[in-house]
């Protein structure tokens, strides 16, 4: 059983949801990384969303595009993300990691050499927002052949047609975009989301996460009922992106995250503002 299935074997076990944080790989730098990577799970991280900088993110709003151009500037690539990956397993061979990019990169390398590269450094899954389901078929293959999940996404525009593809075919989890629009909005429409990711949870053969516009314990708590799981990603990103040295990101990141697994889990637990100050 891979990571991810066993993952949310356990969660179901415990009546508990996902809680998974978005971070971009090389931001606030190279040797923050791994660093909030294990901090993440300190705070509760069930699975890590390690996003691959991209010097075209298309589907991110204005934080992660700025956190990827931070990275992109110290040179961050393929390779070091790999090693990044590999060297959290030193210390954790248990949470599941999953790259969140675009196509490109994967093209640039082939596709064949990076899913072995990526299964030998320790990556359980890949999310792909530029991937069409009509085209993912022969990726789907090879990621497979080296034990990686291809998770999908769904919006808000998805049609019916595609969302019973994606429910049928998806791996490891889905995650529904809580609203039209990139990374980091912050209008979610509460009953649209319930009313839809319901009906995706109900044709799904894998967990349904809700991501874009959760950034705080409230947002946390309101979402997570109507799924299996939550993803937050620019409101930890652009707290984070101000930290001084590794030790502080690693504080920062178990922080922002311990109020919103409180949250999601039913329990009070003061801000990161506040964690932080103490």
């Amino acid at each position: 059983m891979s990571r991810i299935a066993a993952l949310f074997e356990r969660l179901r076990g415990s009546g508990r949801k996902a809680l998974v944080p978005f971070v971009t790989a090389g931001d606030p730098s190279r040797e923050s990384t791994v660093a909030i990577m294990h901090g993440l799970v300190d705070g509760g991280a069930d699975i890590i969303e390690l996003g691959v900088p991209f010097s075209d993110p298309m589907a991110d709003g204005p934080v992660i595009q700025r956190s990827s151009e931070r990275a992109l500037s110290r040179h961050v690539g393929t390779h070091d993300v790999f090693a990044f990956v590999r060297e959290f397993r030193k210390a954790n061979d248990s949470t599941p990691v999953v790259l969140m990019g675009y196509l490109n990169p994967i093209e640039m390398r082939g596709v064949k050499r990076y899913a072995a590269e990526a299964n030998d450094a320790g990556v359980d899954g890949l999310l792909l927002v530029d991937l069409p389901p009509e085209e993912a078929g022969p990726l789907r293959a090879a990621f497979n052949e080296f034990q990686l999940d291809l998770i999908s996404l769904a919006a808000p525009t998805t049609s019916p047609i595609r969302l019973a593809r994606l429910a049928d075919e998806s791996q490891g989890y889905l995650y529904y975009v809580s609203v039209a629009g990139v990374t980091g909005a912050n209008i979610i429409d509460a009953a649209d989301v319930a009313s839809k990711a319901g009906a995706l949870r109900a044709m799904a053969r894998v967990p349904v996460l809700i991501g874009f516009g959760i950034k705080d314990a409230s947002s946390a708590a309101a979402m997570a009922p109507l799924a299996d799981g939550i993803v937050v990603g620019s409101a930890l990103v652009e707290y984070l992106s101000t930290a001084a040295s590794p030790q502080e990101a690693r504080q920062r990141a178990q922080a922002f995250l311990e109020p919103l697994r409180a949250a999601i889990d039913g329990l009070n637990w003061p801000s990161h503002t506040a964690r932080v100050a103490s």
